[in-house]
Order: structure tokens, then C-alpha cells, then sequence
């Protein structure tokens, strides 16, 4: 792989039902998530009622009958899901502390935590994106808890998402956490608006790289990917 390379689904374009799709999928904007102002003014509570309230109108619209046992509590159960878990990530009062520590050994190899498991969501049809995160550094006067890469990851997938962005994202993260530029994030994920809809290719797969510092040069690139592909 290349520096900064972003390897996309192998699609034939020609197949997709319309210019929307061609023009507006998996198009990375910002780097930051698109939030209004007032997005936390509201408590979650109050966001959780609101959401039901309209989800509910979902189901009624589709002709699904909410009386039914199965289905009078789902506008609800969606809408704490929502809040409280897949979106989680939205609120930067969740966003994990990386306490860092200092580096009594002077290790200064590369230190890979490989195969996070990550769920996200496409912002652009909020269905999942599930896969991998591999990220590495090279320490310099401080380290981080293992636990707090993982919960880095965590934190911006739990969120509508495009993986450029959240590949960005982690590695920006990272190298503020650890007060280094010797950082190397690469997500391998499946996307459900690929999968599930629209093409409907269940054998493709995306693969987002973001190298930086020391990980820009070949010999720790390459030593980085060795790691991540050996099993």
C-alpha cells in the first residue's frame, strides 16, 4: 500500500440504480463529524422520547402493526440503541481519557495493537459498517493503557460515519494522545449499504490507511503491515 492510500470497493458504477448513488457514495467531507451547534443541549432522556415518538411513525407508515407484542416496544429499544449505544461516540463527554505514562523502559520499537473489532454506521443510510482497526506507534517520552487504543477506536466508530474520515479521525486521536507523530492507523470493514443494498456485493471490502511521522518511510511502513498480515 501506498502513503495515505484509501483502497475502495471494487464496484462497476455503470450497475448503480442512480447518479445519487455514483456522485454521493462514500464521499468523505470534513474531518470533523457534521454537528450542529446545540447538538448536546438536548438531554438524552428528552432525544430518546423524541426519537421513539418519530420512529414509531416509521413503523406506521411501513403498515406495521405496533399493537403487536413483538413490535409495540421496538420504537423505543431503537431509540435508547441509538442514544445510549451506536451513536454513543457523538458526545465528547464519552470521548476516553488516554492517561499517559511515562516511558520508564525507553522502548522506542513499534507497538502494534492489531484486529480491534469496530462498529460503525454509514451516515449515509445508517446501516452498519463492521470490520478491523490495526494501529501502531513508536513511543517516544510517553505510552498509553493498551485498553485506551481499542477505546480510541471505539469512540470515533460509535458514530454515523465515512471510514476516511474515521480512519483520520483515530490517528489524529492517537498522535495527540501519545504526544507523537509516529502513528499508523488501517481499517478493513464491510459496508451494509454495499452488502445489503443497492450493488448488493456481499465479497467486497474497503480498506482505509493513514500513516504519519516514521510510518511515512517505507522500512516502518512495511514492518507495520508485516505484523497486521501475519497470523
Amino acid at each position: 500500500m501506498k502513503l495515505n492510500e484509501t483502497l475502495w470497493n471494487t464496484m462497476d458504477n455503470h450497475n448503480l440504480p442512480d447518479e445519487e448513488e455514483t456522485l454521493h457514495d462514500h464521499m468523505p467531507g470534513s474531518l470533523e463529524t457534521p454537528l450542529r451547534p446545540d447538538a448536546f443541549a438536548m438531554p438524552d432522556e428528552e432525544k430518546i422520547n423524541i426519537i421513539a415518538s418519530h420512529f414509531r411513525e416509521i413503523m406506521h407508515t411501513l403498515g406495521l402493526d405496533l399493537t403487536d407484542d413483538s413490535l409495540k416496544g421496538t420504537p423505543n429499544r431503537v431509540a435508547k440503541m441509538y442514544v445510549k449505544e451506536i451513536f454513543h461516540g457523538l458526545n465528547p463527554i464519552h470521548k476516553p481519557v488516554a492517561r499517559r505514562f511515562e516511558n520508564k523502559y525507553k522502548y522506542n520499537k513499534m507497538l502494534v495493537e492489531r484486529d480491534i473489532t469496530l462498529y460503525s454506521s454509514c451516515e449515509h443510510h445508517f446501516v452498519p459498517i463492521i470490520g478491523k482497526a490495526h494501529v501502531a506507534y513508536i513511543p517516544n517520552e510517553h505510552v498509553v493503557g493498551l485498553s485506551k487504543l481499542n477505546r480510541i477506536v471505539q469512540y470515533y466508530a460509535r458514530r454515523p460515519q465515512v471510514q476516511e474520515r474515521m480512519t483520520m479521525q483515530i490517528a489524529n486521536e492517537l498522535k495527540e494522545a501519545l504526544m507523537t507523530d509516529n502513528v499508523a492507523v488501517v481499517i478493513e470493514a464491510d459496508h451494509l449499504c454495499v452488502m445489503s443494498r443497492g450493488v448488493n456485493d456481499v465479497s467486497s471490502s474497503t480498506i482505509t490507511a493513514e500513516y504519519s511521522g516514521l510510518f511515512e518511510q517505507d522500512q516502518y511502513r512495511n514492518e507495520f503491515l508485516s505484523h497486521i498480515r501475519s497470523k
